[in-house]
């Protein structure tokens, strides 16, 4: 009995010891509610409206329609069918002895042809007249000339009524195009003229025929 209660004793004694070593309890904190993160507010799909496609007209294209090359015109002829010249207003004329191209004036009115001789001094020769002459025009002058006088001419000026002069006439070849002719010329200054040789009727009747709305037709000789 009493070794009973001795162990009830120590058990009790041993308890209490127990519950005096044991640390007391921490004080609990009252619980902190954590912050609440405010979430994006996800907004609902909407679905936009699809337009229908509407198909454009395709215009049809027409197919590209290249122009037809247009005929080269025909060159105008420079000859007549029985072979004369084809003469413009103005003509290119070729001198052989001087070897240079001069611009001619075609006169249908007048009768003899002319060029512009400038320094003219005539003389005999061997019994016969003779006349020595330089050419002259836009400033150009030949070196001195000498030819026979074949004949003489009065010509009347037409801002004079009573006065004529008397002018020598001497003949000289000269080319143009393919036809080389010998012809007179009666000598005359022209250097206030815009041709310095003017080729009448004396010298085209027989061998070509006028178009006076054409010029130079013939161009410059080969030489």
């Amino acid at each position: 009995m009493n070794k009973s209660r001795q162990l009830l004793l120590t058990l009790l004694l041993t308890g209490g010891l127990v519950a005096c070593t044991t640390t007391p309890p921490q004080p609990i904190e009252p619980d902190t509610p954590e912050p609440e993160i405010e979430q994006p507010i996800e907004q609902p799909d909407v679905e936009l409206p699809i337009e229908p496609e509407v198909e454009q007209p395709v215009e049809p294209v027409e197919p590209e329609v290249k122009p037809e090359p247009k005929p080269e015109p025909k060159p105008l002829p420079v000859k007549t069918e029985d072979g004369k010249l084809i003469l413009g207003d103005k003509e290119w004329v070729f001198f052989p002895g001087l070897k240079q191209h001069v611009k001619a004036r075609i006169d249908t009115g007048a009768t003899t042809s002319s060029i512009s001789a400038v320094d003219i001094v005539p003389f005999e020769r061997d019994g016969k007249d003779w006349v020595k002459f330089k050419i002259q025009h836009d400033g150009v002058k030949t070196g001195e000339l000498e030819a026979p006088i074949q004949r003489w001419v009065k010509i009347k000026q037409s801002s004079e009524k009573d006065e004529t002069q008397r002018r020598a006439v001497v003949s000289g070849w000269i080319q143009i195009g393919d036809l080389k002719e010998q012809t007179e010329f009666t000598l005359t200054d022209r250097t206030h003229m815009d041709f310095p040789v003017l080729l009448g009727r004396s010298f085209f009747n027989d061998v070509a025929l006028i178009d006076t709305s054409r010029s130079y037709v013939q161009g410059k000789s080969k030489i």
